[in-house]
């Protein structure tokens, strides 16, 4: 029985993946503004989830994922299934996703479970107990 939900991986383990697996697809799924204004893991695709105006679910988002892996999203015992890491803000919108793919059929799908910029803290503060930025890991903005 095929899994239904994307396996969760930490920030550093997805850094490593990708390091080691050059199919591995890294996709931040948050909206536009996030993916440009509070930056981004480097080498990230964006395709957005849930985007603005109208904050709705990306009715074209597992198409756009199948044609960013050209082909990789088809597995056989013969050949190598790309991974598709997934990345949010704080690994929520990014398991909600992950979902999706697999019930489109994609069957390596990840998603970061800290997100880029990790849970609140005490103080309603992101990136002080976790996620991408939190680990010291490769990221920019625009």
């Amino acid at each position: 029985m095929r899994e239904s939900t994307p396996k969760a991986i930490s920030p550093k383990e997805a850094h490593q993946l990708l390091h080691d697996d050059p199919q591995a697809l890294l996709v931040d799924i948050r909206s536009t503004m996030e993916f440009l204004f509070v930056g981004h893991p480097v080498g990230a695709v964006h395709v957005p989830w849930i985007d603005e105006p109208d904050w709705t679910v990306n009715p074209d988002f597992v198409t756009e994922i199948r044609k960013l892996l050209l082909g990789g999203a088809i597995c056989t015992p013969e050949s190598h299934c790309a991974p598709v890491i997934l990345i949010c803000r704080s690994g929520k919108r990014s398991l909600e996703a992950g979902k999706a793919l697999i019930d489109g059929g994609l069957q390596n799908v990840l998603h970061i479970d800290e997100g880029f910029e990790g849970e609140l803290d005490e103080h309603h503060h992101r990136g002080t107990v976790g996620g991408w930025r939190f680990h010291g890991l490769p990221w920019e903005q625009c």
